[in-house]
């Protein structure tokens, strides 16, 4: 833990790493964060003790954590006039004048200042700290209470036991309140109170604080097992630095003013303005409706009189006059059979439109319900969406419809459906626009939209099967209409990625009223699934159909799930944190690096006629070509007990890990389709059995021919890494290193262990972090050069996407925005970049501003993150590469000119 983190600090760049404590004069404060700043040192702020800090500044002695922890992991603890005076001499003084002496003020002789004592004994080796060699039993109740003390007492190095019935190892059972223990323990009792007597000694009666501390004798209380009789210590809680309190409470409130401004926006954003005012008739009361008769209409149809049939239905169009089911059908049916000629079907068009014009969904369920039944196959009757399903693929020209249209299509039938899928659109667009603006009469539920998409099992779903039907159709539309010249095929694509937008936004203003968590998660589901149907495409294609999705939300996080869908596929590690702005400017910028270094796979271009299978059918998904020959060359190559798992959910393949059954593992990994990252029942993937059993050539061979090899599974924190280093199996370990590079060390199990805390001898820890360094340099060495350029213009595409699609959605705007909303002072942009991550997080109540101020501090450090940018990428040449590091210098710029407070976000 102690060298861990040491290579914390060091990875900093920090040796100078301050806390402060009992700072009340606030003036004063910012003196000493603007003059360590200037030093080059680092300030953790909060009332938590943190391991990483070298300095602790305080005017007086305080009965507080940080104080306590300080003194008792021997760490400098100096006046404030050290960090003043070394400003004024540009660099850090000697620590030794200014190091607080609690026995200045003290008449009676005594032997030494007790923090010098204990800070150089830690310095000397003489004792790793203050509480070295205890095994404490804490007896106290509140839980806050509790986690303080153990954080005082590991800062001690002092060994916590939770377990009551290890009598044998304890030998400090530290109780709050002696009158109230439980005295069940056989260890020697202590009052808390014995902290500060172990640490100040004498000098404790005599420190000027708020409580009495009686002269208990150390050797008698070790050797009594009853309760220390003395008056309880209380450690006080750390008054909140300006940073944590005011400041924060006040940019928390600027930040949730700032957001609900420009939500208030986007919400406006979605409405139809001019649609709307078109399709808000003054409709007539029951008693002053007119009954109109449709029976010339019904004779004319009889007769195949289409044209005048329709003119007569167009004449009776009245607001509240919906024209019989029937006879509709029969328009339908007749537009659709390709007989119909140009002035049939453009006034049908418009008959549908004045029937809407007059007869909102929105307005009653009756209309509604109008619509379901009328926008439907009058041959199937199998409702809207196979409908609207069929209309698409016969423009695609597809046989998967639900029967058999004219063919070959005529120009004037391909217009019509081209209409027919823009008034779908249209009518879509105002239920949205109804939802958002709260004038939906019959209940969000009562519309074609959502009746269309969603049943009532799949309501809190967006991934409903209609809508990942919509999503298939998408893709095959956009391999259908890309590069082609044809501006017909553009607008049925067009229309189709609106439609996805629409149904996405209108479900997700719908249940952002009940439960912001499940619209996040719905659009993460549809996102990974529009992932899967795009994991096959060439890169050309992708660069095409991910940008124009015009829902932001979904077209940045599908553009997400691709990215990292591809760095898996290349062997990368992403770890699995919320999207944030410094995880695309940190974690996303440095695979794109590594991904310079992958080899081009040359995959053929997909033909414009390939199609998606419907998922209606039993099997769903897309047409696949049969890969690895025919079926009895599969079952010839196939060993035996391939399909077989186990009571355990283990597959033939976790079983030959188990084994070190290197050549069967071959066997299987030359398989088509077999999924190396197979779980059983537990989690335990193939290459957590070979690391848990020391099968070497299995890894092996699992690193070498699994290029989307999950190295980064974790079963309750258990990665493949911690599994070797468990087992002692530290071959496999250097191995997955040198593999993977230093990405792996930074995994934590369940108990916070990264995999350097498993190790407990310093040389091995030294060759692991060797290992780790050799891996990031052969990676780095990959990536002198792009090697996919196809590749890495793609992933910069996806990029580009995210970052400008999170800028939005934060409300983060970029320098080239018109209309100021938040303004920053330099001095708060100062103060909060000079901020701990933790205070931040910890004082920021509400989510959505504690994420601004996150990502506001990123914007402020973007210098530090386009210098790490891989020299393949800024020596790239290619159009979307390009763009994405103007748009990171951008934002460099943008965070630069607001720290100088010539910026206005």
């Amino acid at each position: 833990m102690q060298r861990s983190s040491f290579r914390r600090v060091r990875m900093l760049g920090h040796e100078y790493v301050f806390q402060m404590s009992g700072q009340k004069d606030l003036q004063q404060k910012a003196e000493l964060l603007q003059a360590i700043r200037e030093l080059q040192g680092h300030y953790i702020g909060g009332s938590a003790y943190k391991e990483t800090m070298t300095h602790l500044i305080t005017t007086n002695p305080t009965p507080s954590e940080k104080f306590l922890a300080a003194c008792a992991a021997g760490k400098w603890i100096v006046t404030p006039q050290f960090v003043l005076d070394s400003v004024k001499h540009k660099a850090w003084l000697p620590e030794a004048s200014y190091e607080l002496n609690l026995t200045a003020n003290i008449k009676a002789p005594v032997t030494a200042n007790p923090l010098q004592k204990w800070r150089e004994n830690v310095a000397r080796g003489i004792t790793s700290g203050a509480f070295q060699d205890w095994v404490v039993y804490l007896e106290i109740e509140d839980h806050v209470r509790r986690a303080m003390f153990e954080r005082i007492l590991k800062a001690g190095k002092a060994k916590l036991c939770t377990d009551k019935s290890a009598t044998q190892a304890i030998t400090h059972v530290l109780t709050k309140d002696g009158s109230k223990t439980s005295r069940k323990l056989t260890a020697p009792y202590f009052n808390i109170t014995y902290i500060a007597e172990h640490l100040f000694g004498a000098v404790c009666s005599d420190m000027n604080w708020s409580i009495n501390l009686n002269k208990v004798s150390q050797q008698a209380s070790c050797v009594r097992p009853e309760v220390m009789e003395c008056a309880p210590i209380t450690v006080e809680d750390e008054p909140m630095d300006i940073t944590d309190n005011s400041f924060l409470f006040k940019l928390e409130e600027t930040l949730k003013d700032y957001i609900t401004r420009m939500e208030v926006q986007k919400r406006k954003l979605l409405k139809v303005p001019g649609f709307y005012t078109f399709y808000t008739p003054v409709l007539p009361t029951e008693r002053a409706k007119v009954k109109v008769d449709f029976s010339i209409v019904q004779s004319l149809v009889e007769c195949s009189l289409f044209d005048q049939a329709l003119e007569e239905v167009q004449g009776c169009l009245n607001p509240g006059v919906l024209p019989p089911e029937s006879v509709l059908h029969v328009f339908m049916q007749y537009a659709l059979h390709g007989e119909a000629e140009t002035y049939f079907l453009g006034m049908f068009n418009i008959v549908l439109n004045d029937i809407l014009c007059n007869n909102p969904t929105w307005s009653t369920p009756k209309s509604t319900r109008y619509f379901l039944k009328i926008l439907q196959c009058p041959q199937c009757e199998s409702g809207v969406w196979p409908f609207l399903q069929t209309s698409v693929r016969f423009c695609l020209g597809s046989t998967a419809t639900c029967h058999s249209l004219p063919s070959p299509a005529s120009k004037e039938l391909l217009h019509f459906h081209g209409n027919l899928q823009a008034f779908i659109l249209r009518l879509f667009q105002l239920e949205l626009h109804a939802t958002a603006s709260a004038e939906q009469a019959a209940g969000s539920r009562g519309s074609v939209l959502y009746s269309m998409f969603w049943n009532v099992w799949e309501k809190m779903t967006l991934s409903s099967k209609p809508l990942q039907q919509l999503a298939e159709l998408l893709v095959e539309a956009t391999l259908w209409a890309l590069h082609s010249s044809e501006k017909w095929r553009l607008r049925v694509l067009g229309t189709l990625q609106e439609i996805l937008a629409v149904v996405v936004e209108y479900w997700a203003q719908e249940h952002t009223r009940l439960n912001s968590r499940i619209v996040q998660k719905g659009f993460q589901d549809l996102a990974e699934h529009m992932a899967i149907l795009c994991q096959d495409l060439h890169p050309d294609t992708l660069r095409e159909l991910v940008p124009a999705l015009p829902s932001h939300q979904l077209r940045m996080l599908t553009a997400d799930a691709i990215f990292r869908n591809i760095c898996t596929r290349n062997g990368l590690l992403i770890r699995s944190e919320p999207l944030s702005l410094h995880k695309i400017v940190f974690s996303y910028l440095k695979a794109l690096g590594q991904l310079c270094g992958c080899k081009p796979r040359h995959l053929p271009k997909h033909s414009t006629k390939r199609t998606v299978t419907p998922s209606s059918n039993s099997q769903g998904g897309r047409e696949r070509k049969d890969v690895g020959g025919s079926a009895k060359d599969r079952a010839k190559n196939m060993p035996k007990g391939f399909h077989r798992v186990n009571f355990a959910g283990e597959t033939l393949l976790h079983r030959a890990c188990k084994r070190n059954h290197v050549e069967k593992v071959l066997q299987i990994l030359s398989l088509p389709g077999v999924d190396a990252n197979v779980k059983d029942h537990v989690g335990w993937t193939p290459l957590h059995e070979a690391c848990n059993h020391g099968s070497t050539e299995c890894v092996r061979a699992l690193l070498q021919h699994c290029p989307g090899l999950h190295l980064d599974s974790q079963v309750e924190g258990v990665s493949p890494l911690h599994d070797a280093l468990l087992n002692q199996h530290t071959h496999i370990a250097k191995m997955l290193l040198r593999h993977a590079g230093s990405v792996l060390l930074q995994l934590r199990d369940c108990s916070g262990h990264t995999p350097l805390d498993l190790v407990s001898s310093a040389a091995l820890c030294e060759e692991l972090i060797r290992s780790a360094e050799e891996g990031d340099a052969a990676r780095a060495a990959q990536s002198s050069y792009v090697r996919d350029m196809a590749l890495v213009e793609t992933c910069s595409c996806l990029l580009s996407c995210i970052l400008l699609t999170y800028l939005a959605e934060q409300h983060i705007p970029s320098y080239e925005s018109v209309e100021p909303g938040l303004e920053l002072s330099p001095s708060t942009a100062q103060t909060l970049l000079s901020l701990n991550t933790e205070t931040v997080s910890s004082h920021c109540v509400n989510s959505k501003a504690g994420a601004l101020a996150h990502d506001l501090r990123t914007l402020m450090r973007m210098e530090k993150y386009v210098g790490q940018l891989s020299p393949a990428l800024t020596r790239c040449h290619g159009t979307h590469t390009s763009l994405l590091i103007q748009l990171l210098k951008d934002l460099q710029a943008e965070g630069s000119a607001l720290l100088n407070g010539e910026s206005v976000l």
